[in-house]
Protein backbone atom coordinates (compact mmCIF):
# COMPACT_ATOMS: atom_id res chain seq x y z
CA UNK A 1 0.00 0.00 0.00
CA UNK A 2 1.54 3.55 -1.06
CA UNK A 3 1.99 5.40 2.09
CA UNK A 4 0.31 9.15 2.25
CA UNK A 5 3.48 12.01 1.70
CA UNK A 6 3.89 15.33 3.17
CA UNK A 7 4.16 18.46 0.93
CA UNK A 8 7.67 18.53 -1.12
CA UNK A 9 10.82 19.70 0.68
CA UNK A 10 11.62 23.15 0.09
CA UNK A 11 14.98 23.29 -0.86
CA UNK A 12 15.73 20.70 -3.68
CA UNK A 13 19.89 19.93 -3.75
CA UNK A 14 19.04 17.66 -7.05
CA UNK A 15 16.77 19.39 -8.80
CA UNK A 16 13.97 16.37 -9.08
CA UNK A 17 11.75 16.73 -11.57
CA UNK A 18 8.07 16.76 -10.63
CA UNK A 19 7.49 13.13 -12.40
CA UNK A 20 10.11 12.02 -11.25
CA UNK A 21 8.91 12.77 -7.25
CA UNK A 22 5.31 11.79 -8.26
CA UNK A 23 6.56 8.40 -9.65
CA UNK A 24 8.84 7.53 -6.39
CA UNK A 25 5.66 8.53 -4.07
CA UNK A 26 3.13 6.32 -6.06
CA UNK A 27 5.79 3.35 -5.30
CA UNK A 28 5.58 1.06 -2.28
CA UNK A 29 7.89 0.43 -0.04
CA UNK A 30 8.70 -3.09 -1.25
CA UNK A 31 9.70 -1.19 -4.74
CA UNK A 32 12.62 0.55 -3.32
CA UNK A 33 15.19 0.87 -3.82
CA UNK A 34 14.86 1.69 -7.56
CA UNK A 35 16.41 4.17 -10.94
CA UNK A 36 14.11 6.53 -11.72
CA UNK A 37 14.93 8.01 -15.16
CA UNK A 38 13.63 11.34 -16.82
CA UNK A 39 13.79 10.44 -20.57
CA UNK A 40 12.08 14.22 -21.11
CA UNK A 41 14.76 15.86 -19.09
CA UNK A 42 16.92 13.62 -21.21
CA UNK A 43 16.46 14.77 -24.34
CA UNK A 44 16.22 18.18 -23.64
CA UNK A 45 19.61 18.50 -22.03
CA UNK A 46 21.25 16.67 -25.11
CA UNK A 47 19.62 18.38 -27.74
CA UNK A 48 20.66 21.68 -25.51
CA UNK A 49 24.30 20.01 -26.01
CA UNK A 50 23.84 19.42 -29.68
CA UNK A 51 22.63 22.71 -30.36
CA UNK A 52 25.66 24.80 -28.42
CA UNK A 53 28.50 22.75 -30.79
CA UNK A 54 29.42 24.31 -34.00
CA UNK A 55 28.32 22.05 -37.08
CA UNK A 56 31.99 20.34 -37.78
CA UNK A 57 32.29 19.12 -34.52
CA UNK A 58 30.43 15.48 -33.75
CA UNK A 59 28.80 14.10 -30.47
CA UNK A 60 29.42 10.57 -30.11
CA UNK A 61 27.78 9.22 -26.40
CA UNK A 62 30.40 7.19 -24.35
CA UNK A 63 28.49 4.41 -23.41
CA UNK A 64 30.24 2.85 -20.32
CA UNK A 65 28.42 6.12 -18.71
CA UNK A 66 25.21 4.52 -18.98
CA UNK A 67 24.39 2.05 -20.92
CA UNK A 68 20.07 1.65 -20.67
CA UNK A 69 18.76 0.85 -23.38
CA UNK A 70 16.18 3.20 -22.83
CA UNK A 71 18.71 5.66 -22.20
CA UNK A 72 20.74 5.14 -25.50
CA UNK A 73 17.34 5.12 -27.40
CA UNK A 74 16.83 8.64 -25.81
CA UNK A 75 19.73 10.11 -26.92
CA UNK A 76 19.79 9.05 -30.69
CA UNK A 77 18.20 11.82 -32.78
CA UNK A 78 20.60 14.46 -30.85
CA UNK A 79 24.27 12.14 -31.09
CA UNK A 80 25.90 11.73 -34.10
CA UNK A 81 27.10 7.83 -32.61
CA UNK A 82 28.08 6.07 -29.69
CA UNK A 83 31.41 5.05 -27.95
CA UNK A 84 32.22 1.49 -27.04
CA UNK A 85 34.77 -0.17 -25.37
CA UNK A 86 34.13 -3.74 -24.91
CA UNK A 87 32.91 -6.41 -27.23
CA UNK A 88 29.87 -6.89 -25.08
CA UNK A 89 29.06 -2.63 -24.86
CA UNK A 90 29.16 -3.51 -28.87
CA UNK A 91 26.70 -6.05 -28.64
CA UNK A 92 24.81 -4.47 -26.28
CA UNK A 93 24.78 -0.90 -28.38
CA UNK A 94 24.18 -2.34 -31.58
CA UNK A 95 21.03 -4.32 -30.76
CA UNK A 96 19.67 -0.68 -28.38
CA UNK A 97 20.10 1.26 -31.55
CA UNK A 98 20.93 -1.16 -34.32
CA UNK A 99 21.22 1.92 -36.81
CA UNK A 100 23.76 4.12 -34.86
CA UNK A 101 27.43 4.85 -35.95
CA UNK A 102 29.87 3.11 -33.59
CA UNK A 103 33.57 4.04 -32.75
CA UNK A 104 35.45 1.21 -30.74
CA UNK A 105 38.14 2.69 -28.02
CA UNK A 106 39.67 0.63 -24.96
CA UNK A 107 43.05 -0.87 -24.04
CA UNK A 108 43.63 -4.49 -23.94
CA UNK A 109 40.68 -5.67 -27.24
CA UNK A 110 41.00 -9.19 -27.50
CA UNK A 111 41.23 -10.88 -31.59
CA UNK A 112 37.61 -12.45 -30.55
CA UNK A 113 36.23 -8.72 -30.09
CA UNK A 114 38.14 -7.61 -32.70
CA UNK A 115 36.56 -9.79 -35.40
CA UNK A 116 33.96 -9.22 -34.17
CA UNK A 117 33.96 -5.73 -34.22
CA UNK A 118 35.16 -5.63 -38.09
CA UNK A 119 31.60 -7.92 -38.54
CA UNK A 120 29.76 -5.76 -36.99
CA UNK A 121 30.56 -3.10 -39.23
CA UNK A 122 32.10 -0.52 -37.00
CA UNK A 123 33.66 2.37 -38.78
CA UNK A 124 35.78 4.08 -36.37
CA UNK A 125 38.82 2.49 -34.37
CA UNK A 126 40.25 4.21 -31.73
CA UNK A 127 43.92 1.77 -31.58
CA UNK A 128 45.74 2.20 -28.45
CA UNK A 129 49.00 0.40 -29.42
CA UNK A 130 51.38 -1.02 -32.60
CA UNK A 131 50.44 -4.53 -31.56
CA UNK A 132 46.44 -3.86 -32.12
CA UNK A 133 47.01 -2.62 -35.36
CA UNK A 134 48.78 -6.00 -36.17
CA UNK A 135 46.05 -7.58 -34.53
CA UNK A 136 43.61 -5.90 -36.53
CA UNK A 137 45.57 -6.30 -39.52
CA UNK A 138 45.22 -10.29 -39.12
CA UNK A 139 41.15 -10.15 -38.57
CA UNK A 140 41.40 -8.11 -42.54
CA UNK A 141 43.50 -10.13 -43.47
CA UNK A 142 40.84 -13.00 -43.72
CA UNK A 143 38.22 -10.40 -44.98
CA UNK A 144 39.08 -9.35 -47.97
CA UNK A 145 36.46 -6.86 -48.20
CA UNK A 146 36.67 -5.03 -44.34
CA UNK A 147 38.11 -1.46 -44.58
CA UNK A 148 38.47 -0.08 -40.93
CA UNK A 149 39.39 3.73 -40.67
CA UNK A 150 41.44 4.28 -37.59
CA UNK A 151 42.60 7.30 -35.11
CA UNK A 152 45.42 6.59 -33.24
CA UNK A 153 44.74 6.93 -29.64
CA UNK A 154 48.00 9.08 -28.29
CA UNK A 155 48.86 10.11 -24.37
CA UNK A 156 49.81 13.54 -25.31
CA UNK A 157 52.46 15.42 -22.37
CA UNK A 158 49.88 18.83 -21.68
CA UNK A 159 52.38 20.62 -19.44
CA UNK A 160 53.44 20.10 -16.16
CA UNK A 161 50.42 20.38 -13.84
CA UNK A 162 47.71 21.13 -16.39
CA UNK A 163 46.16 18.22 -14.62
CA UNK A 164 47.31 17.93 -11.29
CA UNK A 165 43.41 19.15 -9.78
CA UNK A 166 41.37 16.90 -12.22
CA UNK A 167 39.28 14.23 -10.84
CA UNK A 168 40.51 11.64 -13.37
CA UNK A 169 43.51 11.59 -15.66
CA UNK A 170 43.80 9.49 -18.72
CA UNK A 171 47.06 10.60 -19.86
CA UNK A 172 49.71 13.04 -19.49
CA UNK A 173 51.27 10.99 -17.69
CA UNK A 174 52.32 7.10 -17.35
CA UNK A 175 48.99 5.28 -17.76
CA UNK A 176 47.39 2.10 -19.80
CA UNK A 177 45.68 4.11 -22.26
CA UNK A 178 47.37 5.00 -25.90
CA UNK A 179 50.17 5.42 -27.28
CA UNK A 180 53.47 7.69 -25.74
CA UNK A 181 54.05 10.55 -29.05
CA UNK A 182 57.12 8.21 -30.18
CA UNK A 183 55.09 5.33 -30.90
CA UNK A 184 51.97 6.89 -32.26
CA UNK A 185 55.25 8.29 -35.06
CA UNK A 186 55.98 4.90 -35.52
CA UNK A 187 52.32 3.81 -36.28
CA UNK A 188 51.59 6.17 -38.60
CA UNK A 189 54.29 4.92 -40.40
CA UNK A 190 53.18 1.63 -40.17
CA UNK A 191 50.30 2.76 -41.78
CA UNK A 192 51.49 5.01 -44.47
CA UNK A 193 54.67 3.51 -45.72
CA UNK A 194 53.91 1.45 -48.64
CA UNK A 195 56.31 -1.53 -47.75
CA UNK A 196 56.42 -2.45 -44.19
CA UNK A 197 54.93 -5.74 -42.20
CA UNK A 198 51.12 -4.58 -42.71
CA UNK A 199 51.91 -5.99 -46.25
CA UNK A 200 48.80 -5.09 -48.53
CA UNK A 201 46.16 -5.34 -45.32
CA UNK A 202 47.87 -1.73 -44.94
CA UNK A 203 45.63 -0.15 -47.56
CA UNK A 204 42.43 -1.36 -45.59
CA UNK A 205 43.51 0.23 -42.25
CA UNK A 206 42.56 3.93 -43.17
CA UNK A 207 44.43 6.15 -40.80
CA UNK A 208 41.95 9.43 -40.33
CA UNK A 209 43.46 10.81 -37.81
CA UNK A 210 44.49 11.08 -33.68
CA UNK A 211 42.17 10.29 -30.78
CA UNK A 212 43.09 11.84 -27.29
CA UNK A 213 40.80 11.75 -24.19
CA UNK A 214 43.38 12.61 -21.65
CA UNK A 215 41.45 13.61 -18.65
CA UNK A 216 37.93 13.59 -16.80
CA UNK A 217 36.11 16.45 -14.75
CA UNK A 218 37.38 19.57 -17.41
CA UNK A 219 35.80 22.49 -16.84
CA UNK A 220 34.84 24.35 -20.61
CA UNK A 221 38.18 26.69 -20.35
CA UNK A 222 40.49 23.76 -19.52
CA UNK A 223 38.73 21.44 -22.14
CA UNK A 224 39.25 24.23 -24.63
CA UNK A 225 42.78 24.44 -24.06
CA UNK A 226 43.80 20.47 -23.81
CA UNK A 227 42.04 20.40 -27.01
CA UNK A 228 43.69 23.18 -28.70
CA UNK A 229 47.17 21.59 -28.24
CA UNK A 230 45.85 17.91 -29.23
CA UNK A 231 44.43 19.49 -32.57
CA UNK A 232 48.04 21.49 -32.91
CA UNK A 233 49.95 18.38 -32.59
CA UNK A 234 47.57 16.29 -34.58
CA UNK A 235 48.33 18.91 -37.57
CA UNK A 236 52.03 18.78 -37.09
CA UNK A 237 52.01 14.95 -37.04
CA UNK A 238 49.66 14.78 -40.11
CA UNK A 239 52.45 17.28 -41.75
CA UNK A 240 55.69 15.32 -40.97
CA UNK A 241 53.93 12.23 -42.52
CA UNK A 242 51.75 13.85 -45.28
CA UNK A 243 48.77 12.15 -44.38
CA UNK A 244 45.53 14.09 -44.65
CA UNK A 245 44.13 14.79 -41.21
CA UNK A 246 40.61 14.31 -41.57
CA UNK A 247 39.46 13.85 -38.23
CA UNK A 248 40.53 14.92 -34.56
CA UNK A 249 39.17 13.39 -31.52
CA UNK A 250 39.75 15.54 -28.18
CA UNK A 251 37.54 13.38 -25.95
CA UNK A 252 35.11 13.74 -23.14
CA UNK A 253 35.44 14.40 -19.66
CA UNK A 254 33.45 17.37 -19.16
CA UNK A 255 33.35 18.21 -15.13
CA UNK A 256 30.10 17.47 -13.58
CA UNK A 257 29.97 18.91 -9.71
CA UNK A 258 28.55 16.59 -7.27
CA UNK A 259 28.64 19.11 -4.62
CA UNK A 260 26.91 21.59 -6.63
CA UNK A 261 24.11 20.39 -8.44
CA UNK A 262 23.36 23.47 -10.26
CA UNK A 263 26.68 24.36 -11.77
CA UNK A 264 26.82 22.96 -15.04
CA UNK A 265 29.57 22.39 -17.72
CA UNK A 266 28.94 25.60 -20.02
CA UNK A 267 28.70 23.83 -23.54
CA UNK A 268 27.71 27.44 -25.19
CA UNK A 269 31.35 29.06 -23.97
CA UNK A 270 32.90 25.60 -25.16
CA UNK A 271 31.14 25.58 -28.61
CA UNK A 272 32.24 28.96 -29.04
CA UNK A 273 35.84 28.23 -27.85
CA UNK A 274 35.48 25.13 -30.52
CA UNK A 275 34.57 27.07 -33.31
CA UNK A 276 37.14 29.73 -33.20
CA UNK A 277 39.84 26.15 -32.68
CA UNK A 278 38.18 24.85 -36.21
CA UNK A 279 38.61 28.41 -37.76
CA UNK A 280 41.94 28.40 -37.11
CA UNK A 281 42.18 24.82 -38.32
CA UNK A 282 39.73 24.66 -41.10
CA UNK A 283 40.76 21.02 -42.37
CA UNK A 284 39.93 18.12 -39.82
CA UNK A 285 36.09 17.56 -38.08
CA UNK A 286 36.53 17.58 -34.12
CA UNK A 287 34.60 14.88 -31.88
CA UNK A 288 33.72 14.59 -28.42
CA UNK A 289 32.66 11.86 -26.59
CA UNK A 290 30.91 12.98 -23.41
CA UNK A 291 29.02 10.44 -20.84
CA UNK A 292 28.52 11.71 -17.85
CA UNK A 293 28.00 14.97 -18.81
CA UNK A 294 25.15 13.84 -21.17
CA UNK A 295 23.62 11.15 -18.75
CA UNK A 296 24.17 12.37 -14.69
CA UNK A 297 21.14 14.67 -14.79
CA UNK A 298 18.49 12.58 -15.85
CA UNK A 299 18.98 9.98 -13.17
CA UNK A 300 17.58 9.62 -9.28
CA UNK A 301 18.49 6.66 -7.05
CA UNK A 302 15.00 6.54 -4.56
CA UNK A 303 14.84 5.04 -1.59
CA UNK A 304 13.77 4.29 2.10
CA UNK A 305 14.92 5.48 5.52
CA UNK A 306 15.37 2.46 7.21
CA UNK A 307 16.22 2.90 11.03
CA UNK A 308 17.78 6.31 12.28
CA UNK A 309 20.59 6.03 15.13
CA UNK A 310 22.73 7.66 17.22
CA UNK A 311 26.51 6.62 17.40
CA UNK A 312 28.75 9.22 19.64
CA UNK A 313 27.05 11.95 19.28
CA UNK A 314 26.72 11.87 15.48
CA UNK A 315 23.08 10.53 13.59
CA UNK A 316 22.57 8.38 11.16
CA UNK A 317 20.11 7.24 8.36
CA UNK A 318 20.47 3.78 7.37
CA UNK A 319 18.70 3.35 4.16
CA UNK A 320 17.43 0.44 1.54
CA UNK A 321 20.62 -0.45 -0.41
CA UNK A 322 23.86 1.52 -1.04
CA UNK A 323 26.73 2.01 -2.31
CA UNK A 324 26.61 -2.32 -4.19
CA UNK A 325 23.36 -0.06 -6.11
CA UNK A 326 25.38 3.64 -6.35
CA UNK A 327 29.21 3.21 -5.90
CA UNK A 328 29.96 6.54 -7.22
CA UNK A 329 30.11 8.83 -4.14
CA UNK A 330 32.65 5.98 -2.13
CA UNK A 331 35.01 5.74 -5.48
CA UNK A 332 34.91 9.70 -5.95
CA UNK A 333 34.74 10.42 -2.39
CA UNK A 334 31.52 13.27 -2.30
CA UNK A 335 28.11 13.05 -0.64
CA UNK A 336 25.83 12.25 -3.47
CA UNK A 337 23.16 15.38 -3.54
CA UNK A 338 19.90 14.15 -2.27
CA UNK A 339 16.08 15.46 -1.70
CA UNK A 340 14.10 14.28 1.41
CA UNK A 341 10.66 13.12 0.67
CA UNK A 342 8.74 12.68 3.79
CA UNK A 343 6.12 10.21 4.61
CA UNK A 344 3.53 11.30 7.08
CA UNK A 345 2.07 7.51 7.79
CA UNK A 346 3.84 6.09 10.96
CA UNK A 347 2.31 2.54 11.33
CA UNK A 348 3.89 1.50 14.40
CA UNK A 349 3.40 1.62 17.74
CA UNK A 350 7.30 2.52 18.78
CA UNK A 351 8.23 6.14 18.56
CA UNK A 352 9.58 7.62 15.48
CA UNK A 353 13.14 7.63 15.07
CA UNK A 354 14.22 11.38 13.62
CA UNK A 355 17.68 13.36 13.39
CA UNK A 356 17.84 15.65 15.47
CA UNK A 357 21.24 16.96 15.67
CA UNK A 358 20.69 18.95 12.44
CA UNK A 359 22.57 16.55 9.58
CA UNK A 360 23.16 13.14 9.12
CA UNK A 361 25.05 10.53 7.58
CA UNK A 362 23.35 8.37 4.69
CA UNK A 363 24.40 4.50 4.83
CA UNK A 364 23.67 1.63 2.95
CA UNK A 365 22.68 -1.97 4.23
CA UNK A 366 26.23 -3.41 3.65
CA UNK A 367 28.63 -4.58 6.52
CA UNK A 368 31.40 -2.02 6.03
CA UNK A 369 31.83 1.82 6.96
CA UNK A 370 32.30 2.40 3.31
CA UNK A 371 28.64 1.86 2.44
CA UNK A 372 28.32 5.66 2.74
CA UNK A 373 25.94 8.06 0.78
CA UNK A 374 26.16 11.03 2.09
CA UNK A 375 28.54 12.68 4.76
CA UNK A 376 26.92 14.34 7.82
CA UNK A 377 24.53 16.23 5.32
CA UNK A 378 22.47 19.36 6.50
CA UNK A 379 19.78 18.32 4.30
CA UNK A 380 19.14 15.49 5.88
CA UNK A 381 17.72 17.51 9.17
CA UNK A 382 14.39 16.01 10.31
CA UNK A 383 15.09 12.89 8.36
CA UNK A 384 12.82 10.28 10.30
CA UNK A 385 12.76 5.80 9.76
CA UNK A 386 10.09 5.45 6.57
CA UNK A 387 11.19 8.78 4.95
CA UNK A 388 12.05 8.34 1.25
CA UNK A 389 15.36 9.70 -0.09
CA UNK A 390 16.20 10.78 -3.84
CA UNK A 391 19.50 10.95 -4.45
CA UNK A 392 20.06 12.56 -7.66
CA UNK A 393 22.70 13.14 -9.92
CA UNK A 394 22.29 9.30 -10.31
CA UNK A 395 22.33 9.07 -14.46
CA UNK A 396 25.91 7.88 -15.03
CA UNK A 397 28.46 5.70 -13.77
CA UNK A 398 26.06 4.12 -11.02
CA UNK A 399 24.33 1.04 -11.10
CA UNK A 400 26.47 -0.03 -14.09
CA UNK A 401 29.82 0.15 -12.02
CA UNK A 402 28.05 -0.78 -8.76
CA UNK A 403 29.71 -4.14 -6.71
CA UNK A 404 25.42 -5.68 -7.41
CA UNK A 405 26.20 -8.67 -5.49
CA UNK A 406 28.03 -8.15 -2.29
CA UNK A 407 25.98 -9.57 0.20
CA UNK A 408 23.21 -10.33 -2.19
CA UNK A 409 20.64 -8.03 -1.48
CA UNK A 410 18.02 -7.43 -4.49
CA UNK A 411 18.82 -6.01 -6.96
CA UNK A 412 16.80 -2.13 -7.45
CA UNK A 413 14.17 -1.84 -9.84
CA UNK A 414 14.41 0.52 -13.14
CA UNK A 415 11.82 2.87 -14.30
CA UNK A 416 11.44 5.34 -17.34
CA UNK A 417 9.54 8.48 -17.53
CA UNK A 418 8.58 10.22 -20.68
CA UNK A 419 9.58 7.32 -22.64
Amino acid sequence: MTAPFEAPATSAPASVTGAVRRHVAGLAAEQLPAYVYDLAVLRAHASAVRAALPERVELYYAAKANPEAPVLAALRDAVDGYEVSSGGELAHVRAAVPDAPLAFGGPGKTPAEIAAAVDAGVHRWHVESEQELHRLAAVLADRPEAVVDVLLRVNLPVGAGALDSVALAMGGRPTPFGLDPDRAEAAVRLLTEPVGPLGPVRRRLRLRGVHAHLASGLTAGEQLAIAERIVAWSVRLAERHAFALDEVNVGGGMAVDYGDPAARFDWAAFGEGLGRLLERHPGPVLRIEPGRALTAYCGWYATEVLDVKRSHGEDFAVVRGGTHHLRTPATRGHSQPFDPLPVTAWPHPWTRPAVTTGRATLAGQLCTPKDVLAHAAPAAAGLRAGDRVLFGMAGAYAFNISHHDFLMHPRPGFHYLGG
